[in-house]
């Protein structure tokens, strides 16, 4: 199993290839590809890089799927005795990310598997009726 330590947003983040994350939001536009070389680790069949602080040559390409905002936080202040309350909402704006690989010296070290557009399923209504 291959994996990476990115840091993104303040953040660092365990990623593997074929799988989303949300992370602090990108300024990248939807179904755009981005390159992220701040990896701090990678680990590829029990080998693993460490960087002091970034694993030089190190690489991890994405695909932006969409920007959406997270859940709202609230925050409540209170001053007992004093009749001071405060209640504000937040919600943060957030990026989903999908790992495409992971490539180390130029190498790919893992890559995501390439979606299948024909599905093997049952025939449509539409082919049995012109059979």
């Amino acid at each position: 199993m291959t994996y990476a330590i990115i840091e993104t947003g303040g953040k660092q983040i365990r990623v593997e290839t074929g799988r989303f994350y949300d992370i602090e939001r990108l300024s990248a536009g939807e179904n755009e590809k981005i390159t992220i070389d701040s990896v701090l680790l990678v680990q590829h069949n029990g080998e693993v890089n460490i960087g002091q602080p970034l694993v030089s040559g190190a690489k991890v390409e994405g695909t932006v799927m969409r920007h959406f905002r997270d859940r709202k936080v609230l925050v409540y202040k209170m001053k007992p005795k004093k009749k001071t309350r405060k209640k504000r909402g937040h919600r943060q704006e957030r990026t989903r990310l999908m790992i495409d690989s992971i490539s180390l010296n130029g190498s790919i070290l893992t890559e995501a598997p390439a979606e299948t557009t024909a599905v093997e399923s049952s025939p449509t209504p539409a082919e049995v009726s012109a059979e």
